[in-house]
């Protein structure tokens, strides 16, 4: 089980990988990422179509209301804690997001492994869902839509296919 935060899911929209990890993986998020997606959906540009498309994929994922969450810090704001709520109550495997400045700290309050969105391309090729050269492809369109291209996420993203 995965958990999906509101990064994580516009990074993936944006590298048109969000509907096959959804076919792929059983999905869940919370009301409060549902908000900050809404939220981004009325910006005119890649974000905001981005999170368009993940909004309209919707039945395809399990939506949580979490209770107010007490875990924000001045990394780890509400919708990241929302998600490590939802972690701790599904016993999540893994928890998405594209936050490195919290992933340190997320990792810390949850069990579930904090990855960045990346490593859903990299698993998408070891199901046969990708080419390695697909998924390094859709990287690259992550990376430019996103502006991560020079930047520590990015070469994080980069390293997980030079392995």
């Amino acid at each position: 089980m995965i958990v999906i935060d509101t990064s994580a899911f516009i990074s993936l929209a944006t590298a048109d990988s969000v509907e096959m990890v959804l076919e792929e993986y059983d999905v869940q998020t919370t009301e409060t990422i549902l908000e900050e997606l809404v939220e981004t959906a009325e910006y005119d540009d890649v974000h905001g179509r981005a999170a368009t498309s993940v909004l309209e994929l919707k039945h395809e994922y399990t939506i949580h209301d979490t209770s107010e969450p007490a875990l924000e810090t001045s990394r780890v704001d509400s919708g990241e804690a929302s998600c490590v709520t939802l972690c701790r109550e599904l016993s999540a495997d893994f928890l998405i997001t594209d936050d490195l400045r919290a992933l340190p700290e997320l990792q810390n309050l949850t069990d579930a492994q904090v990855a960045i969105s990346p490593i859903m391309l990299k698993a998408l090729v070891k199901r046969n869902r990708l080419t390695e050269k697909e998924a390094k492809g859709r990287v690259e369109t992550l990376a430019e839509n996103r502006d991560w291209l020079e930047s520590p996420i990015y070469r994080r993203a980069q390293d997980l296919f030079s392995a």
